[in-house]
């Protein structure tokens, strides 16, 4: 190429307009990113690294571990449950009926009392004083009435014989019946002073434990004082007021009005620690409409008093009793799409999904209707892996340690040790499509 050429290649780039380089040079850039792009997937494509391999199915097959129980017979209790208080069969607040010093307090605070002891005097001596004044106004006036039957006798005499006018007689009589009258009232003081006397000394109205003292020996008390000297507290018996759906009243009655003594067990708070055991007493007799509850109340012995005034408990009310029913624990039970179900060890350690029809609960224990037969083994723990005919082995729930092929299980008819309380709500991981 000679210079002119050159020289006329150069006068012609020159001359083209500037947006025709500026696109020339976008170009460029977007041949660059595809570029990139390809070379970017490429990497991702051939340079990753292999994904894993799915397991063979020889290691799915392996034995799951389980523990197993036995399905047995026994007794399940029909109970209702609900909430209750503790509440005293008497309770009393020891208030003086006169008014008076406190001279000397005979309790200690937290002390068993029994009905009719002593526990505190007021000063009697104004009282003292105040009777031998009423008894002395009521000798005076008696004499005074003896003296005016006397004349009422005289008089008797002297109106037969017309000795005295009729009027006087009269008058006599009508002083006579005065002073009975006089005798009477003083009579009624007497014994009113005799009272005020007696009250001094404050007994214990009923017997019980009593609490912390509220009033010391010297003050000034009145029958105004709203918080008493103290107050007592029956602690043995005590009673349980707990509440029922209105629903569950016509099985409770028909057992009562049968003559059955229905027992009542009290739990703590938690509801797992057993406190006491009672019997039911007194129904209400009316519904709450508020709530549609019932009150019922329960007596408890308490002798061993773990059950005090005002303690929050749960109240387990025994309506009836099913006997030799097929029981299984409820950590056996599992739902899923066939309803409630087990899992039940066949020959050869394999297991089968067998569906139950479950009767009431008591504990850790529940009934089943159809399902399973006693003898049966169920598993207990480890079916979150299991699957129809999967293949278990069991193990000792005490060691952990699995126990040999074709041993059968151990014989357990609650819930062993470190197994779940219940069957977990929802289908359950491992449970037949």
């Amino acid at each position: 190429m000679d210079d002119r050429t050159a020289k006329g290649l150069r006068d012609a780039w020159q001359l083209k307009p500037a947006q025709e380089r500026v696109s020339w040079r976008r170009r460029l850039l977007g041949v660059t990113f595809l570029l990139l792009v390809a070379a970017a997937a490429a990497w991702w494509i051939y340079g990753s690294p292999a994904p894993r391999q799915p397991a063979t199915r020889s290691a799915t097959t392996a034995p799951v571990s389980v523990i197993a129980a036995t399905v047995g017979t026994g007794d399940i209790n029909i109970t209702q449950n609900a909430l209750g208080t503790v509440t005293s069969l008497a309770t009393v607040t020891m208030r003086t009926q006169i008014s008076g010093y406190l001279n000397r307090v005979d309790f200690t605070e937290g002390q068993e009392v029994q009905k009719g002891d002593l526990l505190a005097e007021i000063d009697s001596r104004p009282y003292e004083a105040a009777l031998q004044q009423m008894q002395g106004q009521q000798a005076r006036d008696q004499a005074l009435l003896e003296g005016a039957k006397v004349d009422l006798e005289r008089y008797r005499r002297l109106v037969a014989q017309k000795a005295i006018p009729q009027q006087q007689f009269d008058t006599q009589q009508a002083l006579v019946k005065q002073y009975e009258g006089q005798v009477a009232a003083d009579e009624g003081q007497v014994n009113t002073a005799k009272v005020n006397l007696a009250y001094c000394r404050i007994l214990a109205p009923v017997s019980g434990r009593i609490g912390l003292r509220q009033v010391d020996q010297g003050n000034y008390v009145t029958p105004g004082d709203q918080n008493g000297l103290a107050v007592i507290t029956q602690i043995e018996p005590i009673s349980v007021i707990f509440t029922i759906p209105e629903d569950g009243m016509p099985q409770i009655l028909s057992r009562l009005h049968a003559g059955a003594k229905l027992p009542v067990i009290a739990y703590d708070r938690s509801g797992t620690n057993r406190l006491a055991t009672g019997t039911l007493t007194t129904v209400d007799n009316q519904l709450d409409t508020t709530t549609g509850t019932l009150k019922l109340r329960a007596q408890f012995p308490n002798e061993d008093e773990r059950l005090f005034p005002n303690q929050f408990v749960n109240a387990q009310l025994v309506v009836d009793v099913m006997h030799d029913a097929t029981v299984l624990p409820i950590a056996a039970v599992q739902r899923g799409a066939p309803g409630t179900f087990v899992y039940l060890i066949k020959e050869g350690d394999t297991v089968s999904v067998r569906p139950v029809e479950l009767g009431p609960s008591d504990g850790d224990r529940v009934a089943v209707h159809t399902g399973v037969a006693p003898g049966d083994r169920v598993v207990i723990d480890g079916a979150d892996r299991l699957r129809e005919g999967s293949k278990v082995s069991l193990r000792d729930p005490n060691s952990n340690q699995a126990i040999p092929a074709g041993s059968g299980a151990p014989k357990r008819s609650g819930t062993p040790k470190g197994s779940p309380e219940g069957s977990p709500n929802g289908t359950p991981k491992g449970s037949p499509k």
